[in-house]
C-alpha cells in the first residue's frame, strides 16, 4: 500500500474514533492516547495525519454539520416567486422558518454532545480554515430562502445578516432550554417557545 493511502486510512480511522468519542461523551472526552489506541497507531502518528487536534476536531464538526444538513433538508423550501409574494406564499415562508427552527431543536436534542462540540471548540493555534467557514455560510442559505420571500427588498448581505440573527435567536432558546445547569425544558415546551418567537419574527418581517 502506498504511503498516501496509508495516511488517508489513518486519517479516516482517527476521524471515526474522534467522532465516536465526541458523540458518546462530548469534546472533553477527546484524548490523544485514547484516539491512538482506537485507531491502532502510536500517539505521534496522529500528528502525521493532522497538524494538531484542532484540525481533527474540525473534521468531526464537518461531519456533524453534514448530519444537521440532512435533518433540515427534510423541510420543504419553496422557491421565491418572481413577482411580489402572495399572502399565502408569505405564510408558507413563515412556516418554513418555524420548521427549520424546530428541526434545529430536534437535532440538538438528539445529538447533544456533537451539537455542543460545534460551539465549545475553540481553535487556539490558527484561524478557522476557509473551507470550514464556507460550509457554515452555505448552511445559512436554508434560512435565507424563506427570507427572500418575506423581504425581497433586502440586499444579499443584509439578508445573510438577518439569517444569522434569526439563527442566533433560535440557538439562544435551544441552548438555554437544554442547559442542565440553567433550565432544562422539555422538547414540547421548547418547541412552543420557538414557534411563538420565530413565528412572531417571521410575521413581523412579512409586514403583518
Amino acid at each position: 500500500m502506498r504511503s498516501d493511502e496509508r495516511r488517508e486510512r489513518l486519517r479516516t480511522a482517527l476521524i471515526d474514533a474522534a467522532e465516536a468519542a465526541i458523540a458518546d461523551n462530548g469534546l472533553s472526552a477527546l484524548k490523544a492516547r485514547d484516539l491512538a489506541k482506537e485507531a491502532g497507531c502510536a500517539v505521534g502518528a496522529i500528528y502525521t495525519a493532522f497538524p494538531d487536534l484542532d484540525a481533527l476536531i474540525l473534521m468531526v464538526n464537518l461531519r456533524t454539520l453534514a448530519l444537521f444538513e440532512r435533518a433540515i433538508t427534510a423541510v420543504p423550501i419553496a422557491p421565491a416567486p418572481e413577482g411580489a409574494a402572495t399572502p399565502a406564499e408569505r405564510d408558507a415562508a413563515v412556516e418554513t422558518l418555524i420548521r427549520l427552527a424546530v428541526a434545529y431543536l430536534h437535532f440538538a436534542a438528539g445529538n447533544r454532545p456533537r451539537w455542543r462540540a460545534l460551539f465549545q471548540h475553540r481553535v487556539t493555534t490558527h484561524a478557522l480554515p476557509d473551507w470550514y467557514l464556507v460550509e457554515q455560510v452555505r448552511l445559512f442559505r436554508y434560512i435565507e430562502a424563506p427570507l427572500r420571500v418575506l423581504r425581497p427588498d433586502l440586499r444579499d448581505r443584509e439578508r445573510a445578516l438577518l439569517a444569522r440573527s434569526l439563527f442566533s435567536a433560535t440557538h439562544g432558546l435551544v441552548s438555554l432550554g437544554l442547559d442542565e445547569k440553567l433550565m432544562v425544558l422539555s422538547e414540547p415546551v421548547l418547541r412552543g417557545q420557538i414557534e411563538i418567537v420565530v413565528g412572531a419574527l417571521g410575521r413581523g418581517l412579512a409586514g403583518e
